[in-house]
């Protein structure tokens, strides 16, 4: 059953700015995404403005926001270039008291913002 939904927008201009910061590509983004984010060539900061918007939408289907580390929430894509979530350490727990059992994710771009909507689910 839905236990809850999120959604997030973010601007790929802010994140073409923030790009040229490799700060906070390293402060925001696991490894993993730094380098799925690096590796979109031109792409790049809509890539980036994707995930973020993903990171802030899953906070607000948690109903805690962004209250830990955001590298917490990383985005990966499947082999066919699906984007999901994987948890770790505080969101791990959060999601866990709340007995979300799955996530799903869908992330979109145009006219230069990026959506991203996560739907949470419970078992029981």
């Amino acid at each position: 059953m839905i236990a809850s939904i999120g959604i997030d927008l973010c601007e790929i201009a802010r994140m073409e700015k923030l790009l040229q910061n490799g700060r906070f590509l390293s402060r925001f983004f696991s490894p993993e995404e730094q380098a799925y984010i690096t590796g979109k060539g031109n792409n790049a900061a809509q890539t980036m403005a994707g995930i973020f918007a993903a990171k802030e939408a899953l906070g607000k289907a948690l109903d805690v926001g962004i209250t830990a580390d955001i590298r917490e929430i990383s985005v990966l894509h499947d082999g066919n270039g699906s984007p999901y979530y994987t948890l770790s350490g505080e969101y791990a727990r959060l999601a866990e008291d709340r007995r979300i059992s799955a996530f799903f994710l869908s992330i979109s771009h145009e006219n230069g913002m990026a959506a991203a909507v996560c739907v949470a689910e419970r078992n029981g």
